[in-house]
């Protein structure tokens, strides 16, 4: 059967239609987003890193400068809340901390380290602490071999860095480490961030969590070495 040019060429045209058909529909219907939630899929990221005790810090977006603090422990495999409602101050970046210095907090799930402060060690505490002084610094020089480490120095220290922490500071008076950008630490990533005393209420941070004094006492001696306690950090459901 012999076909004519034009004939051909409304054949092909629609035989090509048919084809692109399952792609438009397609496009024009993804799929859903099988992630889990924040909410979710911290308990998962917990088992993951071996933690029975996590601090879950919420917000309202990922530019908010203020969130909600509790208190979760694994109990006979539920987890359940000990401790909730803590209102804490943000980075005034908000939160989703990429890079030092952008004043945002770390997002995700992070091991929880030593606490510190400038006050002497609270009774009843499950948490190693130091208690710092007036030569002890936090170094956030990312050109430092000592980039995101505490360092005790007595000499001059604007000499050694060119950039630091002092932890002999009435915010530090009691702190907690969040371990953000430790293993490995990734020069310029970001450092000391700390769970500390605020401000006040509704001032941001540089990209720490902040609270009042008396909620941050109240944390650490709830917190147990034993549990290998964790923070979870990001926007509520």
């Amino acid at each position: 059967m012999h076909l004519s040019r034009s004939t051909r060429k409304h054949i092909l045209h629609a035989f090509l239609i048919l084809m692109l058909l399952p792609v438009a529909v397609f496009s024009h219907n993804p799929p859903r987003a099988s992630a889990a939630g924040f909410m979710a899929s911290w308990p998962y990221k917990a088992d993951r890193l071996e933690s029975s005790q996590m601090v879950v810090v919420t917000t309202a977006s990922a530019r908010s400068q203020k969130g909600v603090l509790s208190l979760r422990e694994k109990r006979d495999g539920k987890w359940i809340t000990v401790l909730s409602g803590i209102p804490v101050t943000l980075g005034s970046g908000g939160i989703g901390k990429t890079k030092e210095g952008d004043k945002r907090t770390p997002s995700g799930v992070y091991p929880l380290g030593e606490a510190f402060g400038s006050a002497a060690s609270p009774d009843g505490l499950n948490i190693p602490y130091t208690t710092t002084g007036s030569n002890d610094y936090w170094i956030d020089d990312s050109a430092s071999a000592e980039y995101n480490q505490r360092v005790t120095y007595t000499g001059d220290p604007d000499k050694r860095w060119s950039s630091y922490e002092r932890l002999l500071h009435p915010l530090y008076k009691y702190a907690i480490v969040l371990k953000y950008n430790e293993d490995p630490i990734i020069p310029g990533k970001g450092s000391a961030i700390f769970l500390h005393v605020w401000k006040g209420a509704g001032q941001p941070t540089a990209g720490c969590i902040a609270m009042s004094e008396s909620n941050l006492l109240k944390l650490m001696k709830l917190l147990d070495a034993s549990l290998s306690p964790a923070i979870a950090i990001g926007t509520a459901d």
